[in-house]
């Protein structure tokens, strides 16, 4: 998959992108995505394209136009968009999940820039995974993109914990190797193997309301003084302000999502993205939001 060797194929179009997804009215990838146009002078809009599933075949047909450079997906259809490309990444097929589409004359490639997404935000933040053990919270698409991008940073060791722990057997067993296993415990049985965690990572969807947290918050008592915890939301939650309280390190999701914005947005045009205009453009807009 080749980048556009320019992007600036005339100034008289209009280059369309957007999001699918649903629901999609609380994200902030059309703040990302604007801030990286203004930089470098695109003429180019994102838009938000709430998607019902019964609507995503219609919805993927649009992205052929010859103005759409593309589109990012969203929940829930992360995983049903790949049956309805012309192509996906080895990548977004281990993943799988797609995030980011790309249209390429005609045909439309799926991609996955989740990963790399998770694993800049976190290094940036974190270093010497070797030494580390991550605790993983979920087994859904977001925690299949955290587990990979833990493997590629050669973590020492990853366990998962979930409701469903059958669900979690299943992610491990679907990634493990014989020089990288991944082991599993049961999410109630949590708050007595915390104390060789370096890194609690939540890749579920708890805690994006107030009041809703994906362990008991006094677990976090157990963590090491040094741990860091990790809530791929990007909004404050009560996990990471309890973490907090505690002294812990944390870090949200605003990284990861401008990361992956970034990934998206040199995919579909072939420059390198502004990170520094794309995340003062996020904190501005999460503000905003408050």
């Amino acid at each position: 998959m080749t980048l556009r060797s320019s992007p600036l194929f005339d100034r008289e179009t209009i280059w369309r992108m957007g999001l699918i997804g649903d629901p999609i009215a609380h994200s902030l990838s059309p703040s990302l995505h604007e801030a990286a146009f203004r930089s470098h002078g695109l003429c180019a809009s994102y838009e938000l394209w709430p998607t019902a599933e019964a609507d995503l075949p219609a919805r993927l047909a649009g992205l052929r136009r010859a103005d759409v450079l593309g589109a990012n997906v969203t929940m829930p259809h992360k995983l049903a968009v790949t049956s309805l490309l012309d192509e996906i990444s080895p990548l977004s097929a281990r993943a799988g999940a797609v995030n980011t589409i790309m249209h390429r004359d005609g045909r439309l490639i799926g991609d996955n820039t989740d990963v790399e997404g998770f694993t800049t935000a976190l290094t940036s933040a974190i270093s010497s995974f070797s030494e580390r053990h991550i605790l993983v919270l979920g087994a859904g698409g977001a925690a299949r993109a955290v587990v990979l991008g833990l493997q590629a940073l050669g973590t020492g060791q990853v366990t998962i914990a979930n409701r469903s722990s059958e669900r979690a057997e299943t992610l491990a067993a679907t990634f493990s190797s014989s020089h990288h296993e991944i082991g599993t415990i049961a999410l109630q049985k949590i708050a007595e193997n915390l104390e060789t965690v370096s890194v609690l990572v939540n890749a579920t969807a708890a805690g994006w309301r107030p009041g809703e947290t994906p362990i008991p918050l006094d677990v976090l008592d157990n963590l090491p003084a040094n741990a860091w915890v990790v809530d791929l939301t990007f909004r404050e939650t009560d996990l990471l302000r309890a973490a907090r309280q505690r002294g812990l390190s944390t870090l949200d999701g605003l990284p990861m999502l401008v990361h992956q914005a970034a990934g998206a947005f040199t995919r579909w045009t072939g420059l390198g993205a502004p990170v520094a205009e794309m995340l003062e453009a996020g904190e501005n807009a999460r503000v905003a939001r408050r």
